[in-house]
């Protein structure tokens, strides 16, 4: 329903956001259009006391200062071969008021027209190229080893498969690779979303984006920049934005119908009757006043402000729509697709259970003590659960002869007792027996003295609406919800069953993602949307890709934020019932203003048409029937009601 395909060649208004200062062109347009009405009211004081004549060239002043721009686009559509569009019409139905002397119906036409135009520009002007954060998973440097064994810092585009890289700590894995030699932890939260570091040693895959976090690996590069994983995202992004469903405008397609139409019978309105009769005055002013009638301006303005007004009354939910296709959309929305950390669960990572062995002789209080000190050194977000668990200040004396082994655990010496705290394979190991733990959730075992004593259970939280939202959504006719997450199946079914997902997919990468949205798309009905909700880095492409790209505000990325349409200021997945019953909303108002608004303009079209239409009905069919649009668009400001 909107007039998105108008905004993308260019603004009614005579303004381009997509050149020059964005701020700058907003004020140009407040200043015109206040600048406008006040010229107008001082050709309206004129009239009155000095004449109609003396006040013409002060109209025409207001006409040309806010409607100078429609004239040149209109212009400027004709000469692309767009002769019918909404710009035409707008012109056509202006100039036709100025001949037939209504002035004033001339410049108040065209500044409405302009006021909707720029009410509309301040929703949809959400500017989603700069992905910043995106832009820092691409590497600025590999570290090359030559032939005779010395490093060299050159570009990662300069690299060649095979060719072996050092990756030293705190530094970005530049290209694809496989482990040659080194343990390390790798943060690979950009690229899967899991806070959870992985650990690699010789023969595992590393994957460009990452971070290495502890040791200095070697690794040979198996794909070349350009296939990169952190390219390959980029990639994604900026084809997936040029992919994006787009909903149709109304508008634009009325006004290609409905434009000509109006013109062919204005004049032949003007010119049949006139070589019948010979009255050539009477008819070509009841074409005019058939032209002034027509004139969309109920729909250019109260079409776009019932969007608006929803996309306000959105913003005081917590929800920026930042484009009324989008708000359209969501009415539309039958597969709903989650992220699964930070989205539907809160990404924190907590202690949820402490199991003591029967047989230790450490009580749960006690090994939980035991285990926060031997990790009390490291900044792994594990290690920081186990702490913050144990919630006292930590003697750091206390602890001696820490060893952190990669992709196990830690060793440490604690008021003189030695404890181990990490994964299964460390215990495995040293063939130490252990009960190995069957429930959800990352476990860490712990051995005091040589001997098991339990483990302690630490697992992401679901968010506390989070089971309201799937279920809402539901309610509102949305037929299908999908959960894709990076995390492990184990985990993620037990949240997806939790939650009363219809489908869960695990283990994917960013990648893998837009290949499974790419098959939703392909199996819904053609009118239906598919909306997706995330908030890292590594959910940009999938949000750019979906029909309506769902962000986290407040703790999602800024990258994931920028690439979406819709953004959760606070977090809530709740707010999406209510963004789609007000997309619903929204769309009902604006068919019963669009039904009105041809409805009046149909009957007073042909009664000016008969000749029983003055121009004081074209007025009311012109812009009467505007404000009582606008006035029934209004209605949508009000909060929608809260689902039960």
């Amino acid at each position: 329903i909107m007039a998105q395909e108008h905004h993308e060649h260019g603004h009614g208004c005579g303004h381009d956001h997509s050149c020059g200062d964005e701020a700058r062109e907003r004020k140009n347009i407040i200043i015109r259009l206040i600048l406008a009405a006040v010229v107008f009211i001082a050709a309206l004081i004129v009239e009155h006391t000095a004449g109609h004549t003396i006040a013409i060239p002060v109209y025409i002043a207001s006409y040309l200062t806010v409607g100078f721009g429609v004239l040149k686009e209109a212009f400027e559509s004709i000469r692309e071969g767009d002769v019918f569009g909404e710009e035409f019409l707008m012109a056509i139905a202006s100039l036709g008021a100025l001949i037939i002397g209504q002035y004033a119906e001339a410049v108040a036409v065209m500044w409405l027209y302009c006021l909707g135009e720029f009410l509309q520009d301040l929703a949809v002007d959400k500017s989603r190229e700069s992905i910043g954060e995106l832009m820092d998973l691409r590497p600025d440097y590999a570290n090359l080893i030559k032939e005779d064994g010395t490093e060299e810092k050159v570009d990662p585009d300069t690299v060649r498969v095979k060719d072996v890289i050092v990756i030293k700590p705190g530094e970005k894995v530049p290209l694809d690779g496989t482990v040659a030699e080194g343990e390390s932890m790798l943060d690979t939260s950009s690229l899967t979303g899991e806070a959870v570091p992985r650990s690699v040693r010789p023969g595992d895959d590393v994957l460009s984006g990452c971070i290495n976090t502890t040791g200095l690996i070697k690794v040979e590069v198996t794909k070349e920049f350009g296939e990169s994983t952190a390219s390959r995202i980029l990639e994604l992004v900026e084809n997936a934005g040029e992919r994006k469903s787009k909903s149709e405008n109304f508008i634009s397609k009325f006004a290609h119908v409905y434009t000509p139409i109006v013109c062919v019978l204005a004049l032949v309105l003007a010119i049949v009757p006139s070589l019948i009769t010979g009255n050539w005055i009477q008819w070509i002013e009841r074409a005019l006043t058939f032209l002034v009638v027509s004139c969309p301006c109920a729909l250019v303005i109260s079409v776009p402000l019932s969007f608006f007004a929803g996309i306000g009354c959105a913003s005081k939910e917590g929800i920026l729509v930042k484009g009324s296709n989008y708000l359209e959309a969501l009415a539309d929305t039958g597969i709903a697709v989650f992220d699964k950390t930070g989205t539907l669960t809160e990404g924190i990572f907590e202690v949820r259970n402490i199991a003591v062995d029967e047989k230790a002789a450490v009580t749960g209080e006690e090994m939980l003590e035991l285990a926060a000190y031997a990790e009390s050194n490291s900044s792994h977000p594990i290690a920081v659960s186990i702490v913050n668990a144990y919630g006292k200040d930590i003697d750091k004396q206390k602890v001696k002869e820490v060893m952190e082994m990669a992709g196990t655990g830690v060793t440490a010496t604690v008021k003189g007792r030695h404890v181990y705290a990490g994964n299964a394979g460390g215990l495995e190991e040293v063939g130490m027996a252990f009960s190995k733990c069957e429930e959800v959730g990352t476990v860490v075992y712990v051995a005091v003295d040589g001997k098991y004593a339990g483990y302690i259970l630490i697992s992401d939280r679901i968010k506390e609406d989070a089971a309201e939202a799937i279920s809402g959504l539901k309610a509102c006719g949305i037929r299908k919800t999908v959960m894709l997450t990076g995390d492990n199946t184990v985990v993620a079914d037990a949240v997806g069953g939790e939650l009363g997902i219809d489908e869960v997919h695990a283990g994917l990468l960013p990648e893998d993602k837009v290949s499974e949205v790419e098959r939703l798309l392909g199996e819904k009905s053609e009118k239906e949307k598919l909306l997706f909700a995330g908030d890292g880095v590594n959910d940009a492409p999938v949000l750019a890709r979906a029909d309506i790209g769902v962000a986290m505000g407040a703790f999602g990325s800024d990258a994931a934020i920028e690439a979406a349409d819709v953004v959760i200021m606070d977090d809530k997945q709740s707010r999406l019932i209510t963004a789609v019953k007000l997309s619903k909303r929204t769309v009902s108002i604006a068919k019963q203003n669009i039904i009105f608004a041809i409805a009046v303009k149909v009957i007073v079209l042909i009664l000016s048409a008969c000749g029983y239409a003055t121009m004081w009905a074209a007025v009311f069919a012109d812009v009467g029937v505007a404000l009582l649009c606008i006035l029934s668009s209004l209605r949508n400001m009000k909060p929608v009601q809260k689902a039960k």
